[in-house]
Formats: C-alpha cells, structure tokens, sequence
C-alpha cells in the first residue's frame, strides 16, 4: 500500500500544531498563520472591551498590543522573525539621529535594501521554491509603515505646509515617535502578520481613543446636529468579513487546487490546446487563484475592525464604514471595466503607498517609477519584472484606447453597454496576461507562456503606443505655440474675430 504524500511540515516556527497540518493536509506554515489570526481575532474583541481607551492608560495599550505581535512573530517565524525586528530597529535608529530634510532618502534607502537582500537570499537558497515559512510577507508591511512614516515626518518636519498637497497635510507627522510609539505602530499584532499598511496618525488616534472623533469631525458632524459622538460597534462589519472569509477558504479548497497556474505552461496542454482553450484556462485558472488573496485580506482587516481600528467615518447614506485600512475591492476588481479600476480596488494600502513615496514625488516618469518600485517590493523573482513591465505598457495602451474610443459608445444607453462587456473582457485577460508570470515567478516559463500566447497583448501595444507618442507631440507643439503666442505683444493683445 503507498505511503500518503509528506506533509511539509519544516519550518522555523513552531511545531505545536503539525498534528493539524497532517490532518487536513496543509503546509504547517499556512496552519500556523490561520491560527494566530483566528487567536488574533478574539484577541482584538478582548482588546477593544478591556483595553478600551476608557479602561487602560495609552502607555499599557501600547506594550499589550505590541507584545502580543512580538508573540505571534516568533510562533509563526521562530528565529526569522529577527529579520523583522533588525528591520525595525535599523530604521528607528535613523529615524532619531537622521536630519529632516534627509530622514525619507536614508530610512527608504535602508528599509528597501534590507528587504532586498532577505529577498535575494531566498531565491538564491532556494531556487524559486517558496520557503516553507515565509518571512517576507511581514517584512514587506514594516518596509511599507516605516518607509511612510518617514515620508510623512519629512512632509511635517521638513517641509513648508503651502508645499504639500492636501493629503500630505493631512497625514504630515510633526515630531518624531517614541521608540515604544515606533514598535507598537510596526509590530501590533492586530497587523503583524498580514497588514495591512496604515498611516501612524490614524493608529496613533486610535491608540489613544481619538480615531472615531478625528473622522467624524472631519465631515463636520456637528454641524449636522449631533452634539455627542457615537461609538459605533464593528460587529456587523467584522461579520461581514468573516462570511466572505469563509466562502474564499471554502472557495480555495474546493476550486483553487483544481485549475493549477503552472498549467498554462504544461507542454502538452500548449501542443494540443486550441487558442481559445488557452484563453479560457488562463481566465479560470488566474480567477481560480484570487480567493487566496482574499482570504487573507479580509481576514485581517477582519482582525482590526475587532480591535476597533479601521473605522472611516459614514457612507453618503449614514451608514457607518469600516473600511479606513480595508485592503481590497472585491466586487469592483471581478466587474473592473477598466484596468485602472482594477488597481485602485487591489491591495489598495499597498496602491496608497506607492503613491504617497513614489507617484506624487516623482520627477519624471512617475508611472513607470511607481511600476518599477512595486517589482522591487515585490521581491526578485523574474516573473515580477515581467509582469509590472507589461502592466506599464497595457496602462498606457489601455489610457490611449480608452481616450480614443470611449466618447463614440456614449450616445445611447445601448451602447455603453456593448463598451462596458467589451471593456469588461478586455480588462480580464489583460489581467489575466498580466499577473501569470508574478504566479509564475521563473524567467523561462514566463517566457513559454508568452510565446503559447503568441505575445498577442505586446503585440497590441506595439500597435496602440505610437498612437500615444503622436497625441503627446501634438499636445507638446500645441503647448509651445500657446506660449509663443502668449509672449508676442502683438498676438497677445489681438482680439478673436466674433463667428457670424
């Protein structure tokens, strides 16, 4: 009789529960993870009735929640899990003897070369296998918070207020966190594991009890006839995401597993399957692959809405919202229309981060910047490179498209519905050719799978861009003689002839 397939169960966390991961057949990192967010979750209940701001000091709301993190980071990582810390002390040393006007290069520099470097070490070690307990996950979050936090420190330290957009206003930190402020925002275990990223003042206001009075005073709740503030309950919002955490892990188990990614690039499959066999397993397959994503997610902003971080003021309705650190979209990224849509519906506190230190900073280029730095944060894998190089390239064709064409399907209601189908399937296998090779991660079955796609989707950019590199020279020459114009007295003090 054959032996049953061996669990892997290596790991450099804790072994307490491989009597589960044999039961159910599920890597021990992965049991170890879902454990601690379950304990997490009840843990935030406990914290948010017992610990509320009303029954417990700041300073003691900040050693529980931190410890608490510091636990669940060495049970699930063991002795990795100084990766982590070294991170955070590095950058905390920065932090207090960096000049200002320096803090955000020197802490960026050195929070994306640690994480770089544990990352490199991983591909090399391991040769493109996913290691069994998987450290960098957290280390991307703290690269995120500590790399932000340095940015908003310089916006408030550093800067001139009339040089700041609104948004940097609103998140500009004006003096420099204490080492426990520091810890507690980087490694509170309502976040540690999973995320998602938030900004320090608004977890520095919901340590301290201001979170709910801060929002609701920014939409001018007074001045709707309340004189008191409400402490709404998250209970129906963590329900919520508990349910679509159940029907995603229910999802993964039944689904997921039965429409592999790396099939795509099965050499039979690729000799014997039509084009349009193709298309249609890449959309199963990369689909079948999102619960996953979702899962944890929502798991976790389950976990601080529990702990009563992550409310976000009222809907247009009224309704109470729990969605200040929500890090997903999902009814938006399955109906997406347009690939923008899509990104500003996934990994949303990930999309936040890349615009506060890279999008609206940048000089030049800012999207393709933005495309590059996500790679980096990514990680090394060669699939990462290829899919955000296309995504550049699908952005700005999809941009020039949409300019293009969008205004001729506008007339009739009729109409805009043909361009919301066709946009609608058009934006789904864009995606899907995106994302295959960041599931992929190797160089040479990234490489397979274009050419079983005959390229077709770089094929369509070579195509759409150079419509984009004409529309930008005309806006260039019409910007010149605008000015030209505007510099000539003669031309500048001429008046327009009336139509007649």
């Amino acid at each position: 009789m054959a032996e049953p397939p061996s669990i892997p169960f290596r790991t450099t966390g804790s072994r307490l529960f491989h009597p589960l991961s044999v039961r159910f057949n599920v890597p021990l990192d992965q049991v170890n993870f879902a454990v601690c967010q379950l304990f997490a979750l009840f843990a935030a209940f406990w914290f948010r009735l017992y610990l509320s701001p009303s029954r417990a000091g700041v300073v003691i709301r900040h050693v529980v929640i931190t410890m608490i993190g510091i636990y669940f980071a060495i049970f699930c990582f063991g002795w990795y899990s100084l990766h982590i810390f070294i991170e955070v002390s590095l950058c905390y040393c920065i932090m207090i003897t960096a000049n200002v006007s320096n803090i955000h290069r020197y802490s960026f520099v050195a929070a994306m070369s640690y994480l770089t470097l544990c990352q490199i070490s991983r591909v090399y070690i391991f040769n493109y296998g996913l290691l069994a307990t998987d450290f960098s996950g957290p280390l991307m979050i703290v690269t995120q918070k500590i790399t932000s936090l340095a940015f908003q420190m310089h916006d408030g330290l550093g800067r001139k207020e009339e040089e700041l957009t609104a948004e940097q206003r609103r998140l500009a930190v004006s003096s420099r966190p204490t080492l426990l402020e520091y810890c507690s925002y980087h490694l509170n275990f309502l976040g540690i594991l999973a995320g998602p990223a938030s900004n320090y003042k608004d977890y520095i206001a919901f340590i301290e009890g201001n979170h709910i009075d801060m929002k609701l005073i920014e939409e001018h709740w007074k001045q709707k006839g309340f004189s008191k503030f409400p402490d709404p309950s998250p209970l129906r919002a963590v329900a919520n995401k508990m349910v679509i955490t159940f029907v995603c892990l229910v999802w993964f188990m039944l689904i997921t597993k039965n429409f592999p990614i790396t099939y795509n690039v099965d050499d039979k499959f690729i000799s014997e399957a039509s084009f349009f066999r193709k298309l249609c397993y890449l959309f199963l397959s990369v689909h079948a692959s999102r619960p996953k994503y979702y899962f944890a997610w929502t798991l976790a902003d389950a976990v601080n809405n529990a702990g009563g971080f992550g409310f976000n003021g009222l809907d247009k309705n009224g309704n109470i919202r729990w969605d200040l650190i929500s890090n997903l979209n999902i009814w938006n990224i399955e109906t997406a229309t347009s690939f923008k849509m899509c990104l500003d519906s996934w990994n949303i506190q990930t999309g936040a981060w890349l615009k506060g230190v890279c999008y609206d900073r940048a000089p030049y280029f800012p999207t393709a910047l933005t495309f590059i730095l996500s790679a980096l944060w990514h990680g090394v894998y060669p699939g990462y490179y290829f899919t955000f190089t296309t995504a550049i390239l699908i952005t700005l064709a999809a941009r020039t498209m949409r300019s293009n064409f969008r205004h001729y399907f506008l007339s009739s209601r009729m109409m805009k519905t043909v361009y919301d189908i066709i946009t609608w399937v058009s934006t789904q296998l864009a995606l899907c050719y995106i994302v295959t090779p960041f599931l992929l991660l190797g160089a040479e079955p990234t490489i397979k799978f274009y050419k079983s796609m005959y390229f077709h989707f770089h094929i369509l950019c070579a195509f759409v861009l150079p419509i984009l590199a004409v529309q930008k020279r005309k806006s260039i020459t019409q910007t010149i003689s605008l000015k030209a114009n505007s510099s000539n007295p003669a031309l500048r003090h001429q008046q327009p002839k009336k139509e007649q």
